[in-house]
């Protein structure tokens, strides 16, 4: 029996669960616990209050040295016509429409000068949306069959053959175009330089060899009117995979409104080399990018740019209103403190018999 207990108590010794006797696994660790009293918080409050409200009030003139312009054309006039081209689209999917936009700049745009375009409404981070792509087709990998993730935008559905590029990230390109005018006379805009180097470098790639022979086995995107090697007729190595234009629309928004880089001003013209003048302008539209049906608008955006970037106050205005409601915190709790604290003495002759009034 002495054998038969043994092997017991050997067996529920094995199967215990109790953790070993350890500091770590009896948490009897060293620890610190920061004590907070009026005499650490206070400062903290003020200290933050003092150093976020300079740098916030820097921020915001920073970004109010960017000069920004914002034109809404959603419902322009078309060109000789009664009815806007929004309408004008309802009425004729795929169609094309011209409209003008006369407006003025209120100040001169010194430096370099970037155009945007602004959608809103428009919600690119739709999780289906997003996956639609084939990234190794994106590489000039080419195949006959796509990624799943294209479908139902990897084969045209008349002659069944694979979509380059394929998906609906690419189906949708933005492809209104914009164009600049002063007194009749279009300013040169480049089309490239628009595109993050590295999207370029890395992600984009066009196969070997010539473009338009690597090309016949495949169809052009269903919403496109011109085909992959023809999206820069002007020139020839913004064409394919590397199209700044395309590679900059297949970087997803995260938010429904939202602007991307479209054109910068051509510098080189020494009537425009260091920006542009104060005056009368005028947007020329060539209206394609259907937008009416989910509510959404475009807008075209003509901005500067400071040392932080875009014209954005939010970082400036955040940090002013987390400086104010620091102090402010920090002068509410210093008057709670003078006002109901105790002193030294009262603390020390505290008692289990003491009688609060």
């Amino acid at each position: 029996m002495s054998t038969q207990q043994a092997e017991n108590e050997e067996s529920a010794a094995a199967k215990s669960k109790r953790p070993s006797d350890s500091a770590f696994k009896q948490q009897r660790l060293p620890a610190w616990q920061p004590v907070l009293t009026a005499r650490t918080v206070l400062p903290t409050f003020f200290v933050i209050g003092v150093l976020f409200i300079p740098i916030g009030v820097v921020l915001l003139h920073l970004s109010n040295t960017a000069n920004e312009l914002i034109i809404d054309y959603t419902k322009c006039r078309s060109s000789g016509g009664n009815t806007t081209c929004a309408e004008y689209l309802e009425a004729h999917p795929g169609g094309e429409c011209t409209c003008q936009v006369p407006f003025v700049l209120p100040s001169d745009f010194n430096g370099v000068v970037y155009m945007y375009y602004g959608l809103t409404n428009y919600y690119q981070n739709h999780r289906r949306y997003v996956k639609s792509r084939d990234d190794e087709q994106l590489l000039g990998h080419l195949s006959q069959t796509p990624s799943t993730d294209c479908a139902p935008f990897a084969y045209d559905p008349d002659s069944g053959k694979p979509i380059a590029p394929c998906g609906a990230i690419a189906n949708s390109l933005f492809n209104d175009t914009l164009t600049l005018l002063q007194g009749g006379s279009e300013i040169k805009l480049l089309k490239t330089g628009i595109a993050w180097p590295s999207d370029k470098r890395v992600k984009f790639r066009n196969p070997e060899g010539n473009l338009n022979v690597s090309l016949e086995g495949f169809s052009k995107p269903m919403f496109w009117k011109n085909g992959l090697a023809d999206l820069d007729p002007e020139n020839p190595d913004n064409n394919g995979f590397q199209n700044e234009d395309l590679i900059v629309w297949m970087r997803t928004a995260a938010l429904p409104s939202f602007r991307k880089l479209y054109r910068r001003l051509n510098q080189t013209n020494t009537n425009y080399a260091n920006g542009l003048k104060a005056g009368n302008y005028t947007l020329n539209i060539t209206y394609q990018y259907p937008v009416v049906s989910f509510d959404g608008t475009k807008r075209m955006i003509l901005s500067t740019t400071s040392v932080l970037g875009g014209k954005n106050p939010f970082l400036g205005i955040a940090y002013i209103v987390i400086g104010a409601i620091c102090i402010t915190l920090g002068l509410a709790l210093l008057f709670i403190h003078m006002r109901c604290s105790r002193s030294n003495m009262e603390m020390i002759n505290v008692n289990p018999h003491t009688q609060y009034s």
